[in-house]
């Protein structure tokens, strides 16, 4: 297949795209910081990296119109709300457009993007129960309402043009270079792994992290087929609290400086961490390594960085 990746030099492009090309499709990578895809070369002929910007409609639609792909992948966006409004529309919802828009006049079969779990907003609209893709979506905030359009807008291309257009709600992605969004529960694994301490605000905050090499997975299944049976996937993750998680830190780390500066209050603040994905697991047959592996692999990827031996797993 031949395939365009939308900011494929980003945190979850980087190993999605090799994936891609493992397989033997044929990949066009275009991202606003080119040089990120460097690491793309040791993949030959079968990966192209160019430079373009996501909220330029005449960049997007140049790159999808001469690559005429099988498949239109969009990972470029700003997660995190502190943006400028301005320039949160531009990015998060003109250039997810900009996506459909080129998909539709080239005829691409098969479009697949990046939700968010943030859509649902905090878990104490569902109480103790996993929220479903049907569920209503009580985001608020900057980032939330602009995934909960693109989920819209995806819907509303689908609807009126005949598209397949198919949207992936990631939960809290976590690997050693997430630099934006959700990262405390980042930085309790990696800041430890440096010697550095860390503090949090509370110890029952709740989290449902899913490694980056996890994630990078789901997109290369769904992408894999043409008309997927939904419109939308729950990835899921591994529900666990801050506190609990520093403890799986410290049965690798046993120095490990993490502290918290109250042991209860963040779990009513928390956003979705109940999250049911039997949709995707039905129909795509994913399974997660276990998250305990994951942290240990994040342990030694830091260690790696920092020219320490790896800690040997249980």
């Amino acid at each position: 297949m031949r395939i365009v990746v939308i900011g494929g030099t980003g945190f979850i492009g980087r190993r999605l795209i090799p994936l891609l090309a493992a397989r033997g499709d044929s990949v066009t990578c275009m991202d606003i910081n080119p040089a990120a895809g460097a690491a793309f070369a040791v993949l030959g002929e079968r990966v192209r990296v160019l430079r373009g910007d996501v909220t330029q409609f005449d960049e997007v639609m140049t790159v999808v119109s001469e690559a005429k792909p099988d498949r239109l992948i969009n990972l470029a966006y700003h997660i995190g709300s502190d943006l400028p409004p301005r320039v949160a529309t531009k990015l998060n919802v003109l250039g997810m457009d900009n996506c459909f828009e080129a998909a539709r006049l080239c005829g691409v079969p098969h479009t697949i993007y990046a939700s968010s779990l943030a859509v649902s907003g905090p878990q104490r609209h569902f109480g103790e129960r996993a929220v479903t893709e049907e569920d209503r979506c009580y985001g608020d905030s900057q980032y939330a309402v602009n995934k909960i359009f693109n989920e819209f807008q995806a819907r509303d291309y689908a609807e009126k043009y005949g598209m397949t257009i198919t949207g992936i709600r990631p939960a809290n992605v976590t690997g050693p270079d997430k630099l934006f969004g959700s990262v405390d529960h980042v930085h309790c694994i990696t800041e430890p792994a440096r010697g550095n301490p860390v503090t949090f605000p509370y110890r029952d905050a709740m989290r449902i992290p899913i490694h980056v090499d996890d994630i990078a997975e789901v997109f290369a299944r769904v992408s894999a087929v043409e008309k997927p049976r939904h419109r939308i996937y729950n990835s899921g993750g591994t529900t666990i609290s801050l506190g609990e998680l520093a403890e799986m830190v410290r049965g690798f780390l046993p120095e490990a400086r993490i502290q918290f500066e109250q042991d209860t209050g963040g779990r009513e603040r928390s956003g979705n961490y109940l999250i049911d994905n039997s949709r995707l697991v039905e129909e795509f047959g994913v399974q997660y390594a276990p998250f305990r592996r994951r942290v240990l692999q994040i342990i030694n990827d830091v260690r790696a960085e920092r020219g320490a031996p790896p800690i040997r797993g249980d």
